[in-house]
């Protein structure tokens, strides 16, 4: 049975295999139909609110700019730049008990020191994390590391790749956790951490 909103240029109904590290663009198309169901499964948003969505993002990602599925549905819904934060919230919050683990919200995030060498060491993940608006907000050494956004779908898609990239380069499993955002925090650690 497929979902009423895949039906704008997407894959089959069922979520898209894991890309291999690298294709930047496949985990961005992952991170919206995965946010897409979630979205569909919490009755956070309309069939229709949701495709069109899912249309902005994809134009703004393919002009260079990454657009995070949750702030398109809050846009679509008419929600202005005044009620933005807590409609993303709302929606983060939504979408965040259909995830197991779930994302806790941790407001002092954006006081938090941006990985530096982290992101040195491992520039594609810095370009994921870009894509996915997904900030890594902690990591000490590879052991430990953790990764946060107003979208949890983001931060878990990118915790992800980061367990598989980590493991790949120096045999250690770390402890990847993913956390949300609030809209503030989020919006400030993307344009510090991805001079966006």
């Amino acid at each position: 049975m497929s979902s009423p909103f895949l039906a704008v240029e997407a894959p089959p109904p069922q979520a898209p295999p894991r890309p291999p590290s690298g294709e930047v663009r496949d985990f961005a198309e992952e991170c919206l139909m995965k946010t897409a169901e979630a979205l569909h499964e919490a009755r956070a948003a309309s069939a229709t609110e949701i495709n069109q969505a899912i249309a902005a993002a994809r134009e703004s990602q393919a002009l260079g700019r990454p657009t995070d599925l949750l702030e398109a549905v809050a846009r679509v819904q008419g929600h202005d730049e005044e009620h933005l934060s807590p409609a993303i919230l709302e929606l983060g919050n939504k979408v965040a008990l259909t995830l197991t683990p779930y994302a806790p919200l941790i407001p002092f995030a954006g006081k938090l020191i941006a990985p530096s060498a982290f992101y040195d060491s491992f520039d594609q993940l810095h370009k994921l994390a870009r894509v996915l608006l997904s900030p890594v907000i902690y990591a000490e050494d590879t052991d430990a590391i953790g990764t946060a956004s107003a979208n949890p779908v983001a931060a878990a898609i990118l915790a992800e790749e980061i367990a598989v990239v980590v493991y790949k380069r120096f045999g250690i499993r770390p402890f990847v956790t993913i956390a949300r955002l609030d809209y503030e925090s989020w919006t400030f650690l993307t344009r510090k951490h991805f001079e966006l």
